[in-house]
């Protein structure tokens, strides 16, 4: 036996690893990495400004986030069971999906939404369906989420009409409505009218809802469809920030105080991806908003600089690939929306990737919430990550770089002109060839897809939600039914009024297409008047 030892191969040293962000991970982080810190200026209490670790002193402990599964689907009747099975198994407040047609401003009879019609979402065409749609819900005692942007106007009208016939009074009726046209340019592509008229109907709602509707939250800014369209979780916050502040800055020209509509604004963000980059997005996103607020938008009431989000588990990040595994995603998901203190949470079903839930998969979806909420101890305290020397100093470097992106977005004219020219749409969707060129490739690894890949039948059934040709049909007798009971001559009246407003005025159009709502003016003869004022948008296509 040799008493020479064998010579070590030298260790193969470990490649970086690097966030969406573009920030590389060390692989060990200690005080040092939190020495530039002033924990009691930047961090501080949750509940206190500047609400890095939470909105309320006590959270969840005081206030579980509520469970808010997107549905809805076929006629209103539909939706209205799905909205009622929800509620029955413990879900706490609604979230609605609206067909194409009724997202675009189209009539169910209109040619245009042939095949479209109740298939990702209910169909709306008159104040009618709403009704049914919220047929035996007490609207006083839920809140509810519409989730429509070009003609969202029209929907908050006919949801506080629908409250109002419950013998609901303004000041208890609770909801939020997404309304947020600008990412609809970047992300969704459910744009109708040009780009400043949108946001003067948008300002409308603000304004209307300010003076009208104090427990209603007229916009949710959606950074969760930029980032499902391609941007980083950085880009993510700072474009939502941006659109944030463009639609407070119209409000304030109109004469509002920032304390009478910023408490009323929230977020709707996207979770996928690195489990801590998403963790530590939220407690930056929720610093600098609260700066912003006090800083740049002048809020004085603490209420008014607090972000609150629904923070949901994204498609993006599921696969058509063994679908099964996209349980185990978004219960990850939910796992960091509950670590980054959102108030309200949502969950992409693991069969989203090829068709909207089946019944057994949103209540599995539900019932991952509950599970976190009421098993394994997420609720016990606050922001148990705050003070890690990762996710502190994660969270100060995702701050900066948000900041510096809005600063880039300034630089370039600002978030109109970004989108109106079509600047933010080439940034997002030359990265989201980038991310799936690397999925393909394997760069990014993707469990199913590119990495333990199996190619069993069995692995990839799910319930699909089948094309019906009759359900078009009855919703078109449904709406025939509608205008045949109507007063023709009060509909005609209404909507020559809201032209003439339109047009000739900068009044805000709330009122009048309140009056059109309560005379049965369908979603598409009204949006037609707006396209007819307002000309619709024409996207540039150049990349």
């Amino acid at each position: 036996m040799s008493d020479k030892s064998e010579p070590k191969k030298p260790r193969k040293e470990a490649p970086p690893r690097f966030l969406e962000s573009g920030i590389e991970v060390k692989p060990c982080y200690g005080p040092e990495d939190v020495a530039g810190i002033d924990f009691a200026r930047e961090v501080g209490k949750p509940g206190e400004f500047p609400f890095t670790r939470g909105i309320h002193p006590g959270m969840y402990r005081s206030r579980p986030f509520t469970m808010r599964q997107y549905a809805g689907f076929g006629a209103p009747h539909e939706a209205n069971g799905r909205f009622k099975y929800l509620i029955e198994h413990g879900q706490n407040a609604l979230n609605v999906a609206f067909d194409l047609p009724t997202q675009n401003g189209l009539d169910s009879d209109d040619p245009r939404a042939a095949n479209e019609v109740g298939r990702v979402g209910m169909a709306i065409d008159t104040l009618a369906d709403m009704e049914t749609a919220f047929d035996g819900i007490d609207l006083s005692k839920i809140s509810v989420s519409l989730t429509i942007n070009p003609v969202a106007s029209i929907m908050i009208g006919m949801y506080k009409v629908v409250a109002e016939k419950q013998g609901v009074p303004n000041d208890k009726i609770m909801g939020t409505a997404q309304n947020d046209i600008l990412k609809e340019y970047v992300g969704r592509g459910t744009w109708i009218y040009a780009v400043e008229p949108s946001l003067r109907l948008i300002t409308d709602t603000i304004e209307y809802c300010a003076k009208e509707l104090p427990r209603y939250f007229p916009v949710s800014v959606c950074g969760y469809h930029i980032r499902e369209s391609g941007a980083t979780p950085v880009q993510e916050m700072a474009y939502a920030f941006c659109i944030a502040k463009e639609y407070a800055r119209r409000a304030m020209e109109r004469g509002l105080a920032p304390d009478d509509f910023l408490g009323r604004t929230s977020f709707n963000l996207d979770i996928y991806g690195n489990f801590f980059e998403q963790i530590a997005k939220f407690r930056a996103g929720r610093r600098l908003w609260a700066k912003i607020c006090r800083d740049e938008l002048g809020a004085k009431k603490p209420e008014s600089m607090m972000l609150r989000g629904i923070f949901g588990g994204g498609g993006g990040g599921l696969t058509i690939e063994e679908p099964e595994n996209n349980i185990v995603r978004t219960a990850y998901y939910a796992l960091a929306s509950a670590l980054s203190g959102t108030q309200t949470m949502a969950l992409c079903c693991y069969d989203e990737a090829y068709t909207i839930p089946s019944e057994r998969s949103s209540l599995i979806a539900l019932r991952t919430m509950q599970i976190l909420q009421e098993e394994v101890g997420l609720c016990d305290t606050v922001d148990p990550f705050g003070g890690s020397y990762y996710v502190e100093a994660l969270t100060s470097e995702i701050e900066r770089r948000i900041v510096d992106e809005m600063a880039k977005v300034d630089r370039m004219g600002g978030i109109v002109r970004c989108v109106e020219n079509g600047t933010i749409q080439r940034i997002v969707a030359r990265q989201a060839y980038d991310e799936e060129r690397k999925i393909r490739s394997g760069e990014i690894p993707k469990v199913g897809v590119n990495r333990y890949r199996t190619e069993e039948k069995a692995s990839r059934e799910v319930q699909l939600h089948e094309l019906d040709p009759r359900n078009r049909e009855e919703q078109i007798a449904r709406l025939g039914a509608v205008k045949a009971r109507r007063d023709a001559a009060e509909v005609a009246r209404c909507l020559a009024k809201l032209r003439d407003k339109a047009a000739a005025t900068q009044e805000n159009l709330m009122p009048h297409l309140m009056d059109c709502i309560r005379a049965y003016c369908t979603v598409g003869e009204m949006s037609a008047v707006f396209c007819e004022v307002f000309g619709e948008f024409q996207e540039p296509i150049d990349f």
